[in-house]
């Protein structure tokens, strides 16, 4: 496999929650996703992960505590994590799809060792 081309394509989606799916290419300690939220999401809990990404699609605002903020495609995001960074999203057409760059979570104790690259 070659791990400097993602084919999202050939990905398969994970349905997080209700209106949110997302592709996700793990590699080492970091994983790069494809995340969609549906026309009309609303998110309903504080988020206060950090998130690096860039909008390929649709639009949403990020309400902050202070502030309300509009991402429109071609944008980027770089939110720190915390609680002052604390945000909810609400699609205001969509799909909204946006790439975000991560940490890869620790695989589950129970999981299996993925594979060596050889």
């Amino acid at each position: 496999m070659n791990t400097c081309r993602v084919d999202f394509t050939d990905l398969p989606w994970t349905h997080a929650a209700e209106g949110v799916r997302y592709k996700v290419h793990k590699h080492g300690d970091r994983q790069l996703r494809l995340v969609e939220f549906a026309e009309g999401f609303i998110e309903t809990d504080w988020c206060g992960k950090g998130h690096i990404g860039y909008v390929l699609a649709g639009e949403a605002q990020l309400q902050f505590e202070r502030e309300s903020v509009d991402f429109h495609p071609g944008d980027g995001l770089f939110i720190p994590p915390g609680e002052p960074w604390k945000h909810k999203a609400k699609v205001i057409s969509g799909p909204f799809r946006v790439i975000l760059v991560e940490d890869s979570p620790p695989p589950a104790p129970d999981a299996p060792s993925p594979p060596p690259h050889g």
